[in-house]
């Protein structure tokens, strides 16, 4: 059995880990994550019963609940997304465009939306296929500088061969352009020309 401790984590962390924890029973075996909410507990629920595995929760204590999940013999070892088929591979998909064009992720909530972003961001990392080139612009080019919770996670994406591109009037419009620290500076027509050229475009 392998533990796994997700307290305190915020979404998609506990998926994640509980993912890559399943993956190194190499087919068979069980997985037991720790969780301080119910929401965690429902996304755990739906990775196991989309992949056919066995699932069991408990409250242990206020604030704490323990999710075990059984994997058997045969049964497909989920990919980052928690589907038991495999990503399009990059031979038929090979122009993944990504674009952020928002410091934050959907409408209400400032604070939530950075949160969100960041969680997306993080997630991209962990997909079996990695997008080609991710585009920031407008509010997004605060992503990729100084003090951005997401610095980290596209410096990963960058060393990983992904394409950082941060418009260049953007982060003059906003005073950023001392202040970018992941990627290049680009323009309207380089960002036009990814998007004309790309086989799917993801704006979260």
């Amino acid at each position: 059995m392998i533990q796994v401790d997700a307290m305190g984590d915020a979404c998609p962390i506990p998926v994640v880990k509980t993912q890559n924890a399943i993956k190194e029973l190499n087919g068979a075996g069980v997985v037991e994550t720790l969780v301080d909410n119910d929401v965690a507990v429902q996304n755990l629920t739906k990775l196991a019963n989309h992949n056919g595995y066995g699932i069991k929760s408990e409250k242990v204590r206020d604030g704490q609940f323990k999710v075990t999940i059984t994997v058997g013999e045969g049964t497909d070892v989920p990919d980052e997304t928690g589907s038991a088929e495999c990503l399009v591979k990059p031979s038929d998909k090979k122009n993944i465009v990504v674009v952020i064009s928002s410091n934050q992720m959907g409408n209400g909530s400032e604070e939530l939306g950075k949160t969100l972003l960041k969680g997306f961001i993080y997630a991209l990392c962990q997909q079996e296929t990695l997008p080609k080139t991710i585009l920031f612009y407008n509010g997004g080019a605060f992503v990729t500088c100084e003090e951005s919770p997401a610095l980290e996670d596209l410096k990963s994406l960058e060393a990983q061969g992904v394409e950082i591109l941060t418009c260049g009037t953007c982060l003059n419009f906003y005073s950023l352009a001392e202040k970018l620290q992941v990627g290049e500076v680009t323009n309207m027509y380089v960002i036009a020309e990814k998007m004309m050229q790309a086989d799917l475009i993801v704006k979260p």
